[in-house]
């Protein structure tokens, strides 16, 4: 059965917009899926259908309806994988930019999971049916290594290693400006954006502890091609922290580094090492991936120039 949730709307909450209204109310629900349900015709006030920007009024009952929730089929898919180790625990994939690490609304079908799926016959069910075999992640426009659990001893043990900071995970990044330290540390605590909820930001309030280490590999004048090692692997982390030292990734529309100086689909920025214990050996390993075409082109333009 559908689940109810009816409001009456106080004195302190008037004028504010419906949809803010009802994210802060309902603590479960964003406020994206509250679009999504007023979109819907789902949601009412004194009766009749409105708009999320709609400024809520003293005493205006509120009435939205949360359909039952659709059970989903994660389908295994014939993708390609670039696959750079494997054995009976463990398998690294190098993902290529544009691809998505895990279903989620919007995209159940094209990600990393679903080529996964079809690969192996056994992932790690730690995460759950969206999510299995995936320890770590990166975005959708960051390519690059990630490890893969194929059981849930493996995943269990490769979890902890991140907990205690012992996966060495090493990003290039080419970013705007020229970064004149030649080595640095970004200690600034990472949360939701509060202007901005698709957002992270360096924030005080609700936050979480994120630091990254940047080495300067090249520079070229406008741009700096950086090495940045994560300590902490918090939500676009490194975009974050790069944005906050005022040297966004290039590329990166989210963050302030969007450019028309290249053909870009995404950030420049891509992880290209991996280290850790093996979790059935205790052997350490470590993998490397070179640039992508698409990032070697942008350096070879801004060289030529």
């Amino acid at each position: 059965m559908p689940m109810l949730h009816r409001l009456q709307v106080g004195e302190n909450e008037a004028g504010r917009r419906l949809d803010k209204y009802l994210a802060q109310e309902i603590n479960n629900l964003t406020r994206t899926y509250i679009q999504s349900l007023l979109d819907d015709g789902l949601v009412t006030v004194n009766g009749a259908k409105t708009k999320a920007s709609y400024k809520v009024q003293e005493g205006d009952t509120i009435v939205l309806e949360e359909p039952d929730p659709v059970e989903l089929s994660i389908e295994p898919e014939n993708i390609p994988l670039d696959i750079c180790y494997e054995d009976s625990d463990i398998l690294v994939v190098n993902k290529p930019q544009g691809m998505v690490v895990h279903p989620a609304e919007g995209n159940y079908t094209g990600t990393l999971v679903n080529a996964l799926l079809y690969h192996c016959k056994e992932l790690s069910r730690i995460n759950g049916e969206l999510r299995p075999g995936i320890v770590h992640r990166i975005d959708k426009d960051t390519s690059g290594l990630l490890v893969v659990a194929k059981n849930d001893s493996a995943h269990t043990h490769l979890a902890q290693q991140l907990k205690e900071h012992k996966v060495i995970r090493k990003y290039l990044a080419l970013v705007h400006g020229n970064i004149k330290s030649d080595v640095g540390t970004i200690d600034a605590p990472i949360g939701r954006d509060p202007k901005e909820r698709q957002r992270m930001a360096v924030v005080h309030k609700n936050s979480k502890a994120a630091v990254t280490h940047f080495t300067v590999k090249e520079r070229f004048g406008r741009y700096t091609l950086v090495e940045c090692q994560l300590e902490t692997g918090r939500t676009h982390q490194i975009r974050v922290h790069m944005a906050y030292i005022k040297h966004p990734v290039v590329g990166d529309a989210k963050y302030g580094g969007q450019t028309k100086a290249f053909k870009l689909t995404g950030q420049l920025l891509h992880a290209m090492f991996l280290s850790f214990k093996h979790p059935r050996t205790g052997e350490q390993i470590e993998f490397k991936s070179p640039l992508p075409k698409h990032f070697l082109a942008a350096i070879n333009k801004i060289r030529n120039q």
